[in-house]
């Protein structure tokens, strides 16, 4: 019977590591997947046109490999992106993104690259014009629970 118990306690720990954020292969693969949702506030710092609009966008990818395992890595890189309007009040503004993801990736990748770019787009003249932008890249984030949320705040001056 300690023997059982010894075996099921091995099993259990050599498992642990799988039941965290993916679900592993044997080829080397794993799926991911779940839904990054990315916050961001902003303080408008000056005056915006009449009529602007503020959009946020966000993009994700599967982190970089290393040198190490880039010739395993396929040459097809799933990239995911989502774009929101953002409520302005005052002189600050709320803006939020959802990106679902469903991946298949290395073993040895565990998150994601997340870029975001911010623009105020003004309408008053003949053409949309974007009169302000801000924009950040290469934000290394680890994969959320298989299935689950995982989120960032940002709060950008603007």
């Amino acid at each position: 019977m300690n023997s059982l118990r010894a075996l099921m306690l091995l099993l259990v720990v050599t498992m642990a590591p799988l039941a965290g954020n993916a679900v592993a292969s044997t080829d080397g693969q794993r799926a991911v997947g779940g839904v990054f949702v990315i916050h961001f506030h902003l303080n408008v710092a000056s005056t915006l046109p009449a009529g602007s609009t503020i959009t946020c966008k966000a993009r994700i990818a599967p982190d970089a490999p290393t040198l190490a395992e880039a010739g395993r890595r396929s040459a097809v890189t799933p990239v995911e992106t989502a774009t929101g309007v953002a409520l302005i009040t005052g002189s600050a503004a709320e803006c939020a993104v959802e990106i679902p993801f469903s991946w298949t990736v290395n073993d040895a990748q565990s998150g994601v690259t997340l870029s975001y770019q911010v623009e105020a787009i003004s309408v008053s003249g003949p053409f949309p014009l974007v009169v302000r932008s801000s924009a950040q890249e290469g934000i290394g984030l680890d994969y959320p629970p298989q299935g689950a949320n995982g989120g960032i705040r940002f709060n950008v001056t603007f």
